[in-house]
């Protein structure tokens, strides 16, 4: 517990930080967990015997945030096109058997890690488009970066919530076969607490009316929920209990990344829709 309090405070606060004072530090953070992201989901393949193109999917993991931080939605699909045909040239140019499974393992990869996590970054480039200096002013903090810490807040509070009131009054199980240990009423819970943060976040810092914060908390809850779901899944297939065990008391980078790749998106697309 010590290990995996001190590991969570240190990301908390490089992260934020990052955010906050210097937005292109953020980027190359966030791109390096991606990173590391890919890394434990190709070793874990491995073990089925299914190797991913490491060099060209390492490229297009590192291509595909700065493409959407600096170009936009244009630049990451672009990005993630251009990632995925050289996934397929580097597997032609290679005999070795095993090659479909290989290029589909390589754009899943793609898909699910980087560009998933990059959608982070095109709210953080917001509608003034990216900035590279230092903003040390946090007194008037862009709108893009307030965007991602409430994003961010949600999913700590839905993983938060959704332990707490499930390890109290959990007793209906989501899915049991994926992961018993989340439970109808964790969901509830997880539900009630963003909506409780989410509503006077939206509104206070914001501007928003009162039910953006409501349609966010919940989008918020259904994707993070889902994310998770999707990497037990993963993992119970590959048969491995963590992604790797990089980070102390949290397990793998994957294990902290699964419900971000799936709730900036949908983060992107109620702000995209509501108005920023």
């Amino acid at each position: 517990m010590p290990a995996a309090v001190a590991v969570g405070l240190t990301m908390l606060v490089v992260v934020l930080g990052g955010l906050l004072i210097y937005p292109v530090a953020f980027v190359v953070i966030v791109t390096v967990f991606a990173g590391f992201g890919v890394w434990e989901f190709s070793r874990a393949l491995l073990q089925r015997g299914i190797a991913v193109p490491v060099a060209p999917v390492m490229i297009g993991t590192v291509a595909m945030p700065a493409s959407a931080y600096f170009s936009g939605a244009e630049g990451l699909l672009f990005a993630l096109v251009a990632s995925a045909t050289a996934v397929l040239i580097w597997r032609c140019l290679d005999p070795a058997e095993g090659a479909i499974q290989s290029v589909f393992a390589g754009v899943f990869a793609l898909t699910w890690i980087p560009f998933f996590i990059s959608f982070v970054f095109l709210l953080l480039r917001g509608a003034d488009g990216p900035t590279t200096g230092i903003t040390w002013d946090l007194s008037q903090p862009r709108t893009g970066a307030l965007q991602v810490a409430i994003m961010l807040m949600l999913v700590v509070a839905n993983d938060t919530f959704g332990y707490l009131v499930g390890a109290l009054f959990g007793k209906h199980p989501m899915a049991p076969k994926i992961s018993p240990k989340k439970s109808w009423e964790g969901f509830a819970g997880s539900a009630g607490g963003a909506i409780v943060l989410a509503v006077p976040a939206t509104v206070f810092l914001l501007n928003a009316p009162w039910w953006v914060g409501l349609v966010l908390a919940l989008a918020m809850v259904a994707a993070a929920t889902a994310g998770d779901f999707a990497e037990s899944m993963i993992k119970r297939e590959l048969g491995v209990k963590d992604m790797s065990s990089i980070l102390p008391g949290h397990g793998g980078v994957m294990d902290r990344l699964d419900s971000i790749l799936f709730a900036a998106p949908a983060a992107f697309l109620v702000f995209t829709l509501l108005g920023r």
